[in-house]
C-alpha cells in the first residue's frame, strides 16, 4: 500500500495485515473504501489545530532546499576534516586540527576506544560520499585508503567501536563498488582488486583475538591491533558491544567463505541470549566474560544495550536465519512486558503517555528515571518489525525534548523534566527513526522534524571548520570535537530523508543500514553459507503493518509537549 494514501479520521488505529485492511473502526473503514485516492489532509479542512498548521505540507521548493542544506552540512564537515586533519581520526572544529589516540593517557577510553590512527573520519565516510553523488570523489577517498591504511599498529582500540566504524564501512563500499546492480552507476575504477576487503579481512582478524581465552565466548572489550588482548584487559563488557558483531562478521564471512567470523559473533549473542532472566526475559547491560555473572542489572533501550536488540533483527533480514528472528520477537516480547510504561494506546485512554524506562533486569523495577539519547534509535527499529503505530509515540517523545532544547541531551530525566547530562555529541538516533518513519509513513510531519533539526545543528553546533559537540545543551556552550558518526549518519540520514530521488530509494535492490549507518543491500548472496555448502531460504520479514497518521494523534502530541515542559 502507499503509505500516504491509508487514512484514518478518527483518532483509531488501523491494521494492515497481508496487504488487506482489519478494520478496528466503522469509520476508518468508510474512510478507506470509499476514498482510496484521497489525502488524509482533507479530513481537517477548516481545522486551524496548531500541528496541522505546521506540519500538514512540506512544499517540494523547501525540501529541494533542506536537501541542499544537507548536503553543504557534510561537504563542510568533510572538507574541512580532509583539509585540516587526514590523515588522523578525527576534525577538532574549533581549532581546525586533526585528532588521533592520547597517547599520553591510555585511560582516556573517551578517546581511544575510538581512534586509532587509522584515519577513521575517512573510511567511515565512503558510502556517505555515494549517497550524496560525488562518484569522483568516492572513488578518490577508496584510493587515500587503499595507499595510506593500514591496521598493523600499536593501536588498542574498543571492538565494538572498530567493528561498526571500520570494518562496516570497508564491507559497504567493498560491496558497493562490486554491485553488479550498480545502483550508484558504475563506480568500479580501474584496478580495483578487493583491496577494501582485504583490509576488512586483516582488521577482523585482529579483532579476533578479544574472542579467545574467554570462558562464556562473550569477547573481550579491547584489543591492541598489533599484539591482541592488552594483558591488564578488564573482564567486563557491555552488551551491545559484545553483541553487536554479527551483522558486519556475517557479511564478511560469506564473502570470503570462511566460517570463522560469523561463527565467533553468533557465538557470542547466543551466550548472552542464554544469560538472560528466567523471571522476565530481560537481559542486563554489562556482564563478566569469565563468569557470565551480570555486573550491570540494568535492562534498558539505551547505552551499553541498543545494538543487540538492533542486530537480532538486521542479521535475519540479511540472513534469514529464524533463530535470529526468534529472539529478537522474545526480547520486544520482554521490553513491551516490562520496560514499557503508561496506556496501552498512546492517542487514547487515561494515564500516562508511554514511555520505555530503565529497569532491574531480574525484577522489572524502575531503576532511575531518566532516558538516554542513544534510545532515539528504538522507532526506526519498531518500523523495521512493522510496529509503527508504537514508533510513531516514541519518536513523538524525543522530538520534543529536541523542540525544547534544540537537540538531545546525553540524558533526559522524564521526571523532573530536566537534562541529567548536558552534552548532545551530534548523535544520529533521532534523525535516523525520523527517516525511516518517513519512508514508513510519507508524512509531511517527518519533514517538519528533520529541518528543524538540521536548523538546529546549523545554529548551534557549526563552527569555524566543521560542526562541534554540544557541551552543554541549554546554554549551547561547545567541544572541539567531530565525531565521525556526524558525517557517516547523521548528515546521511538528513540527506535522503529530503532525497526522495536518491538511488537507494528508486533500486530494484533493497538496502538496510549498519548500526553505524553503512549501506548493505538485501542480497541472496548474504544468505548462503560458503563453507557448508547450505542455502538458507529466505524469510520475510511479518507482513504486518500498523499504521497511525500524525494528524490522528493531535491529543497526543500535546500531551508529549507538556510532559517534556514545552507548555
Amino acid at each position: 500500500p502507499q503509505w500516504n494514501d491509508i487514512l484514518c479520521a478518527a483518532l483509531m488505529l488501523r491494521e494492515w495485515q497481508h496487504s488487506k485492511c482489519l478494520v478496528q473502526s466503522s469509520t476508518c473503514s468508510r474512510v478507506g473504501e470509499e476514498s482510496p485516492k484521497r489525502s488524509y489532509l482533507s479530513f481537517f479542512d477548516g481545522n486551524k489545530d496548531e500541528y496541522v498548521r505546521r506540519y500538514s505540507s512540506f512544499p517540494d521548493t523547501l525540501k529541494a532546499k533542506m536537501k541542499d542544506m544537507a548536503k553543504e552540512m557534510f561537504y563542510f564537515g568533510y572538507d574541512n576534516y580532509m583539509k585540516y586533519a587526514f590523515p588522523e581520526d578525527e576534525l577538532n572544529p574549533i581549532d581546525c586540527e586533526g585528532r588521533g589516540p592520547d597517547v599520553l593517557n591510555p585511560s582516556n577510553i573517551n578517546i581511544n576506544d575510538v581512534l586509532g590512527n587509522y584515519s577513521l573520519t575517512l573510511i567511515d565516510t565512503l558510502d556517505t560520499l555515494l549517497v550524496i553523488g560525488n562518484v569522483t570523489e568516492f572513488q578518490r577517498a577508496v584510493k587515500l585508503v587503499i595507499d595510506t591504511v593500514s591496521f598493523d599498529k600499536d593501536s588498542t582500540v574498543q571492538v565494538f567501536e572498530a567493528n561498526i566504524r571500520i570494518l562496516g564501512s570497508l564491507i559497504s563500499a567493498h560491496i558497493l563498488l562490486t554491485d553488479p546492480k550498480h545502483p550508484f552507476g558504475n563506480v568500479v575504477f580501474e584496478g580495483y582488486d578487493d583491496e577494501l576487503l582485504h583490509l576488512a579481512h586483516d582488521l577482523a582478524v585482529r579483532l579476533l583475538p578479544a574472542f579467545e581465552n574467554t570462558s562464556t565466548g562473550i569477547p573481550y572489550p579491547r584489543v591492541n591491533l598489533k599484539s591482541g588482548v592488552p594483558p591488564d584487559s578488564i573482564n567486563e563488557t557491555c552488551t551491545a558491544g559484545a553483541g553487536s558483531l554479527l551483522v558486519e562478521f556475517g557479511i564478511l564471512s560469506r564473502l570470503i567463505g570462511d566460517s570463522t567470523f560469523e561463527w565467533v559473533a553468533r557465538r557470542a549473542v547466543r551466550a548472552l541470549w542464554n544469560l538472560r532472566s528466567n523471571e522476565t526475559g530481560l537481559l542486563g547491560n554489562v556482564i563478566n566474560i569469565q563468569t557470565g555473572q551480570w555486573v550491570g542489572k540494568q535492562s534498558g533501550l539505551g547505552a551499553g544495550m541498543d545494538s543487540f536488540y538492533e542486530y537480532l533483527l538486521k542479521s535475519y533480514i540479511l540472513f534469514g536465519e529464524k533463530e535470529d528472528y526468534r529472539m529478537f520477537q522474545a526480547a520486544y516480547e520482554s521490553i513491551q512486558n516490562h520496560l514499557r510504561r503508561g496506556r496501552e494506546s498512546c492517542n487514547e485512554g487515561e494515564g500516562d503517555p508511554p514511555l520505555y524506562v530503565n529497569v532491574n533486569m531480574f525484577s522489572g523495577e524502575i531503576m532511575n528515571t531518566w532516558i538516554d539519547s542513544l534510545q532515539a534509535f528504538f522507532p526506526g527499529l519498531q518500523v523495521l518489525n512493522g510496529d509503527v503505530d508504537n514508533a510513531i509515540c516514541l519518536h513523538a517523545f524525543y522530538y520534543a525534548i529536541w523542540k525544547r532544547f534544540g537537540a538531545l541531551p546525553e540524558r533526559y530525566n522524564w521526571q523532573l523534566q530536566a537534562p541529567d547530562v548536558l552534552f548532545y555529541p551530534l548523535r544520529p538516533e533521532l534523525v535516523e527513526s525520523t527517516y525511516l518513519l518517513y519512508q514508513a509513513t510519507k508524512n509531511p510531519f517527518y519533514l517538519h522534524v528533520g529541518m528543524d533539526i538540521l536548523q538546529s545543528l546549523e545554529k548551534h553546533a557549526k563552527v569555524r571548520c566543521g560542526y562541534a559537540t554540544l557541551h552543554h545543551v541549554v546554554d549551547k556552550s561547545k567541544e572541539d570535537r567531530m565525531e565521525s558518526f556526524f558525517l557517516s549518519e547523521t548528515c546521511k540520514y538528513l540527506y535522503l530523508l529530503f532525497d526522495e530521488d536518491n538511488p537507494l530509494h528508486k533500486s530494484d535492490n533493497k538496502y538496510i543500514f549498519t548500526t553505524e549507518g553503512h549501506v548493505v543491500p538485501i542480497d541472496k548472496r548474504f544468505r548462503e553459507k560458503q563453507w557448508n555448502d547450505f542455502n538458507v531460504r529466505p524469510s520475510s520479514l511479518p507482513n504486518t503493518i500498523s499504521l497511525l497518521t500524525i494528524f490522528c494523534q493531535i491529543v497526543y502530541m500535546r500531551q508529549i509537549d507538556h510532559m517534556v515542559g514545552l507548555f
